[in-house]
C-alpha cells in the first residue's frame, strides 16, 4: 500500500483504525467524503486538499465502511451514530479541539450532525450538495448505492455525477473500480446500503428543529444540474440554518470541487479566512 496515495496516517478510533490524511498548519478543517462505491478522502479531496493546507491544518478521514480504514467484521452501521462518534474520536486523538469542516453529499448531511450533536466542536460548515433534508431515492442514487463491481458499471454510475461527460476518464473510472475490488469492500459497501435504499437516505435527515438550532456560518454549494441530490435540498437547508449562504452553478453536476475546482477552491479558501 505504499505507493497507493488513497493511504495516508492511521490512527485508533472507536475500536479500529481510521485511513486519514493530515497535512498544513493552523485552524483545523476537517473534509467528509460522500458515499459512492470507491470513495476515499483521498479520492474526493485530492484537489482541494493542496490548496488549503497553505493556510489551514487538512484532515482528510476515510469513514469507516469506506477507502481504507478498518471495518470490523461485526461492525453495526448506525445513522448517524457510528460516524459521528468516530470524527469525535479521531478530533480527539489529534488532539483538535475546534474545526471547520466540508461535506460533500453524504458528508454534507454528517456535518449537519457533527455541529448539531456536538456545537462546541465545530465552527464553519461548507455543504457541497448535501444530504440532511427529506428526499426520494431516484434512479441515480439507486445505482451509486446498488453498484457491483466491474469498469462498465462504475463508468455507468460515475456518468451521473457529472454535467461535464469528459470528466469520466479511463484513468478515473480504473482507480475508482480497482478500489472497489478490494478484498473485503464490496462486501463492506453492501452491508452499509442494504436494499430499501429510501430507509438510508431518511436516517441522513434532520429534525427542522435541529437545522433551526445550528447557528454556525455555512456555505452550501450546489450544481444546478446535480442528478444525485435535487437543489431543492439545498434551498430548503438554507431557508433553517439562519446563518447560511447558498451558491449554486449551472451546468455543474454533483461533483462541484471537480467541475468548478477553481471557483470552489476560492469560495472555501475564501469563506475560511473571512473576518481573520
Amino acid at each position: 500500500m505504499a505507493d497507493n496515495p488513497e493511504v495516508g496516517l492511521s490512527i485508533e478510533t472507536c475500536g479500529y483504525k481510521t485511513n486519514y490524511h493530515d497535512h498544513g498548519s493552523g485552524e483545523a478543517v476537517l473534509l467528509l467524503h460522500g458515499s459512492g462505491a470507491g470513495v476515499s478522502g483521498f479520492v474526493n479531496w485530492r484537489g482541494l486538499m493542496p490548496v488549503l493546507a497553505g493556510k489551514f491544518r487538512v484532515v482528510a478521514p476515510d469513514l469507516v465502511g469506506f477507502g481504507f480504514t478498518e471495518t470490523p467484521d461485526d461492525y453495526q452501521f448506525r445513522f448517524m451514530d457510528g460516524w459521528i462518534e468516530q470524527i469525535i474520536a479521531l478530533l480527539d486523538a489529534l488532539a483538535i479541539q475546534k474545526t471547520h469542516v466540508v461535506g460533500n453529499s453524504f458528508g454534507g448531511a454528517l456535518a449537519l450532525w457533527l455541529a448539531w450533536r456536538h456545537p462546541e466542536r465545530f465552527d464553519r460548515l461548507v455543504l457541497m450538495g448535501p444530504g440532511g433534508w427529506p428526499a426520494k431515492v431516484g434512479e441515480e442514487l439507486a445505482a451509486l448505492w446498488g453498484y457491483t463491481p466491474s469498469p462498465d458499471n462504475m463508468r455507468r454510475a460515475m456518468s451521473v455525477m457529472a454535467y461535464n461527460q469528459a470528466l469520466i476518464t479511463d484513468e478515473l473510472v480504473e482507480m475508482r473500480t480497482r478500489a472497489t475490488m478490494r478484498p473485503g469492500a464490496q462486501e463492506t459497501f453492501e452491508r452499509i446500503f442494504p436494499k430499501p435504499h429510501q430507509r438510508w437516505l431518511d436516517a441522513q435527515v434532520l429534525p427542522i428543529s435541529a437545522l433551526d438550532e445550528i447557528d454556525n456560518q455555512v456555505l452550501i454549494v450546489h450544481g444546478r444540474d446535480d442528478r444525485v441530490v435535487p437543489t431543492q435540498v439545498s434551498w430548503n437547508l438554507h431557508h433553517h440554518l439562519a446563518n447560511s449562504q447558498l451558491h449554486m452553478f449551472g451546468k455543474c453536476g454533483h461533483w462541484t470541487m471537480i467541475e468548478q475546482a477553481a471557483r470552489f477552491q476560492s469560495l472555501v479558501s475564501w469563506f475560511f479566512s473571512e473576518g481573520r
